[in-house]
């Protein structure tokens, strides 16, 4: 496997279909100069989460961005495939030793699970919004009629559902036509997605004091309440670990405030 690159050429981001193990093909894009590092969007969205953090991030560090398995421009699964496993092809792919890790939600999950697994392989996490493997989350009514969604396979209801919780500060906050664009399209795609993603083995959180990379843990002040209640486990669990509250943004941070995140985000990975 190649060394990490901290020379690349300032040319234009190349998108490309890599395979996995099992055949799979997924989207990835890679742009910028320096540092690499790898973000992952939460379930139910694809890559263009990051369109607004991407050119600021590839100004200092070499930007990975791909759709995770069935989602945005990847191909649906045909057989089991772990989230983790993909996040593995993807830096193998790429020829990275190690790299930070920017996961948002389902990508955050996906990043302690694999910093975990490979803790040489990761040299910086930064947690938005993350949900974590392992945690329980309250029965409400909201909650659990996504959970009924999701189980019934009603595409319609989840989409509803996703941008009534998750998104909540409206499609006229910044970045509402987009959300709403990635939430209709990738509402399908998600249900075959997540019938064949292997998750029942894992548990990160009794072992978030495993966990050796320099962590930030980033939260929207009008996300979903329990993700805040996860954000302070996180902060509370993971030696040395920073969060940070930002105000004017909900689950989907990096769209409703690109500008702090991306300042938050460049003072934290190495």
């Amino acid at each position: 496997m190649a060394t990490n690159s901290h020379e690349r050429s300032d040319a234009p981001a190349r998108e490309v279909l890599l395979p996995t193990p099992d055949g799979g093909r997924l989207w990835a894009e890679r742009g910028g100069a320096g540092s690499p590092v790898v973000l992952l969007h939460g379930a139910g969205m694809d890559s263009r989460l990051w369109d607004a953090v991407v050119p600021g991030l590839a100004r200092h560090h070499d930007v990975i961005r791909y759709d995770a398995r069935g989602l945005g421009r990847s191909t649906p699964p045909g057989e089991p495939f772990s989230d983790a496993g993909d996040l593995r092809a993807v830096l193998d792919h790429f020829g990275l030793r190690r790299a930070a890790l920017v996961g948002l939600s389902m990508g955050g999950e996906t990043a302690l699970d694999f910093a975990l697994a490979h803790p040489e392989r990761v040299a910086a996490l930064a947690l938005v919004g993350a949900s974590v493997s392992g945690h329980v989350w309250p029965r409400r009514p909201e909650l659990s009629a996504y959970a009924a969604a999701r189980r019934a396979r009603e595409t319609a209801t989840l989409a509803e559902l996703e941008l009534t919780i998750w998104a909540a500060m409206g499609r006229t906050a910044p970045g509402g036509d987009l959300i709403e664009t990635m939430v209709a399209s990738n509402a399908e795609r998600r249900m075959v997605s997540e019938q064949h993603c292997v998750a029942a083995d894992r548990d990160a959180e009794p072992h978030l004091g495993d966990i050796a990379a320099p962590t930030l843990v980033i939260h929207g002040g009008h996300d979903h309440p329990e993700i805040a209640v996860i954000a302070e486990r996180l902060v509370d669990g993971i030696p040395g670990a920073r969060g940070v509250t930002v105000p004017n943004a909900d689950h989907y941070l990096p769209l409703r405030t690109p500008g702090r995140l991306t300042e938050l985000l460049l003072s934290h990975l190495p």
